[in-house]
């Protein structure tokens, strides 16, 4: 099957301002949404070599 996803999708519930400010912001870093999520949860815990995302500046 062409273009099958490594992972299976998610849903979370995240408040429309919330979720579009993550745009916002992930794009200032050049990532997206979905790359600081995974990074964030890796690092929540505790994956060997995981890193805390870097925050963005105000």
């Amino acid at each position: 099957m062409p273009d099958a996803p490594k992972t299976q999708h998610r849903s979370v519930r995240v408040p429309d301002d919330d979720w579009a400010d993550l745009e916002t912001a992930a794009k200032k870093q050049g990532t997206d949404r979905g790359t600081l999520i995974k990074e964030f949860i890796a690092w929540y815990l505790r994956r060997p070599k995981a890193k805390l995302p870097k925050r963005p500046e105000h």
